[in-house]
């Protein structure tokens, strides 16, 4: 709506306070960017100790956010992320279970790397798993409280991914569902955010490419044309999922990938091999 551009900001996490894993770059740091302007008080927890410093400096918000060094493989490092979230703040209403890698980048199952196929699980299964057994703990006795994880779109279709990967990301959504019931006789939600390819650090790392070469690629090998899949667009569905607008949302693997999931891709692409060979 036109003319709405001054109009004061809703706080639609005013008096929450959240604790995000892999906070200190990419989605993580997006959300909490945008959780901080929503009103929540924000802990930061993360192994990149000058980022996560560097950014709570930056957003010079005071007691409204901090940084603690954590890895999530390291089940006592998110326990005192976890306690050190409820010292600095009295509570803890929202996890944001984010950390993750991406592993080898090798999709054969030969060549696999059982020391890669260790890491991975260790970050991304284990770590999530802490998060949510620690963070439970908390929110229980209170009766509140939202778990956000982020999963993947390999969660939900054909991804040629690397298999560590890939299935890590399944195991999380498969957690998110059993947390779900588990969880839900206390009042907390447990939901997953599923994105398609975000040029976040570590994806072009990874790629050995710029951003704006890693958004371009991604962009025209996604469904939805003309639009780019930011970090700040998965920051939105983490807010919508952690405030009170979702507060009858739980058990949902909430897919954000222009449709990618829905187009049968590996139909197209044998057909235009075939095409090609012919």
């Amino acid at each position: 709506m036109q003319g709405c551009s001054d109009a004061p900001l809703s706080k639609r996490l005013e008096d929450k306070v959240a604790l995000i894993t892999g906070g200190a770059s990419g989605i993580g740091e997006a959300t909490a960017r945008l959780f901080l302007r929503h009103g929540a008080k924000v802990v930061i927890a993360d192994i990149q100790d000058n980022l996560g410093h560097s950014l709570c400096q930056n957003l010079n918000s005071g007691n409204n956010i901090s940084y603690v060094h954590c890895d999530v493989t390291n089940d006592n490092d998110v326990q005192i992320a976890v306690k050190a979230a409820v010292s600095r703040h009295g509570k803890l209403d929202i996890l944001f279970s984010n950390a993750g890698i991406g592993g080898n980048s090798d999709s054969s199952i030969i060549a696999l790397d059982p020391a890669d196929l260790k890491r991975v699980f260790e970050v991304n299964v284990f770590g999530a798993f802490y998060a949510a057994k620690h963070a439970a703990e908390i929110m229980i006795p209170r009766k509140i409280g939202s778990i956000v994880f982020t999963s993947s779109a390999v969660s939900v279709t054909h991804p040629g991914s690397p298999h560590p990967y890939t299935a890590s990301k399944y195991a999380v959504v498969g957690l998110m569902k059993n947390l779900c019931v588990e969880l839900g006789k206390h009042g907390i939600r447990v939901n997953c955010i599923s994105p398609y390819a975000v040029a976040t650090p570590l994806l072009t790392r990874g790629m050995g490419m710029e951003k704006e070469m890693v958004e371009e690629l991604f962009a025209e090998a996604g469904n939805l044309k003309g639009v780019v899949l930011k970090e700040e667009d998965l920051a939105e569905a983490a807010l919508f999922l952690a405030s009170d607008e979702s507060k009858y949302v739980s058990g949902v693997n909430l897919v954000v990938d222009g449709g990618y999931s829905v187009n049968n891709t590996a139909s197209a692409e044998v057909a235009l091999g075939k095409f090609s060979a012919d």
